[in-house]
C-alpha cells in the first residue's frame, strides 16, 4: 500500500455524537501516522465542508463521522459527487441503515428477525401508550442509541408519559415504538464482508445507551461472548446476512438483544451501524484485536478497501 497518498480524516461536524467522532478521528489519524503514512490531514468538519475538501485533494478520505449528516448518505452523496473515495458505506446504503423503519423493510423479508415497531408522534404519548409496557421508544434515525427511551410499569415517567418528564419525546416529533425485549445485549462487527465475533455488553446502568457506550467503566465488555456456540454462529451469520443485504461496504456492527430462555428464535437484530466507532472503547476495534488485527491494520484495511 502507498503509504505517500495523501489521508484526509473527516470527524467532528455538528450531530449529537461529535465529540464521539473527533475521539474516533484522531485515533485513525495517529494510528496512520504511526505505521508510516507522511500525508495525513485532520479535518473537523464544518458548512464548508465541500470547499475544504477541494483545496485538499485527498487521494483518500477516512470517514470517522457518526451520526447525521456523516453517517446518513448527506456527506457520502457529497464525495460522490465530487469524485472523491471514501472508507464505509455509500450513499443508497447509509441512507437506508440509519432509517430503522427502512432497515427492517430491507431486512425482514430475508428472514432476518427484528422487533415489529410502529412510528408514533411524540405528542401521542402523553395521550395513551402505543405498545403495552415495557416498551422502547427511539427516534427513528440516530445512530448510538442516542435518544432511547425505555418505559416500564414502574419507571418513573407517568402513566401516560408525562409532558414535563425529559426523554425523547422532547427533542423528536416522531419516535419508533418497539416492544421491550427482555435478555442480553450482544453486538457483532463485520469487517470486509466477513463477521468477526460476538461480545456482550453488560451495563452497569441496564441499557447499553449512549452513556453506556462513551464513558469509561459502565460497560463490561465480554469478548467473545460467553453464549452456546449455535447462539454465536447464529447472530454472526445474521450480521454478515445483513452487511450483504444493505449493501455495507468497509466495517458495519449489528446490535442484538437475545431473549436467552427461547434460543435462536430469542434472537433480534434491532439495528444495523455503518460508522461504527472507532474510539478506544469502540467495539469494532475490540473486535479486530481478538482476531490478531491491530488498530493500525484496521484503519489500514478500510483505506485498502476504500480504494478498491
Amino acid at each position: 500500500m502507498n503509504k505517500d497518498l495523501h489521508v484526509v480524516v473527516l470527524m467532528g461536524g455538528w450531530s449529537s455524537e461529535r465529540e464521539v467522532s473527533l475521539t474516533s478521528g484522531k485515533g485513525v489519524a495517529a494510528a496512520l501516522r504511526e505505521r508510516g503514512w507522511s500525508n495525513v490531514t485532520e479535518l473537523d468538519m464544518n458548512r464548508d465542508v465541500a470547499t475544504r475538501l477541494a483545496e485538499l485533494k485527498p487521494d483518500v478520505v477516512f470517514n470517522a463521522l457518526h451520526g447525521t449528516p456523516g453517517e446518513d448518505g448527506t456527506v457520502q452523496g457529497m464525495m460522490d459527487l465530487m469524485g472523491l473515495k471514501y472508507t464505509h458505506s455509500g450513499l443508497e446504503t447509509s441512507v437506508i441503515a440509519i432509517d430503522k423503519e427502512l432497515t427492517k423493510m430491507v431486512l425482514v423479508p430475508h428472514g432476518i428477525r427484528m422487533p415489529e415497531g410502529k412510528i408514533v408522534s411524540s405528542e401521542s404519548l402523553h395521550q395513551e401508550d402505543p405498545l403495552p409496557r415495557p416498551y422502547v421508544v427511539k427516534p427513528v434515525n440516530e445512530g448510538s442509541s442516542v435518544g432511547v427511551a425505555i418505559v416500564t410499569e414502574d419507571g418513573n415517567t407517568g402513566n401516560p408519559i408525562g409532558k414535563d418528564v425529559e426523554g425523547p419525546w422532547n427533542h423528536f416529533s416522531e419516535l419508533l415504538a418497539e416492544p421491550f425485549i427482555k435478555g442480553r445485549e450482544l453486538t457483532v462487527a463485520v469487517m470486509g464482508g466477513d463477521p468477526m465475533a460476538v461480545t456482550e455488553l453488560q451495563t452497569k446502568a441496564g441499557f447499553y445507551d449512549y452513556d453506556a457506550k462513551y464513558t469509561d467503566g459502565l460497560t463490561t465488555h465480554i469478548c467473545p461472548a460467553e453464549i452456546p456456540y449455535e447462539i454465536t454462529c447464529a447472530m454472526m451469520d445474521m450480521a454478515a446476512q445483513a452487511h450483504q443485504l444493505l449493501g455495507c461496504k468497509g466495517a458495519s456492527r449489528s446490535d442484538f438483544r437475545w431473549d436467552d430462555e427461547r434460543g435462536e428464535d430469542g434472537i433480534y437484530l434491532l439495528e444495523v451501524n455503518t460508522q461504527p466507532g472507532m474510539t478506544p472503547l469502540s467495539l469494532v476495534p475490540e473486535q479486530a484485536k481478538l482476531k490478531g488485527i491491530p488498530y493500525g491494520e484496521l484503519v489500514e484495511r478500510l483505506i485498502d478497501e476504500a480504494l478498491k
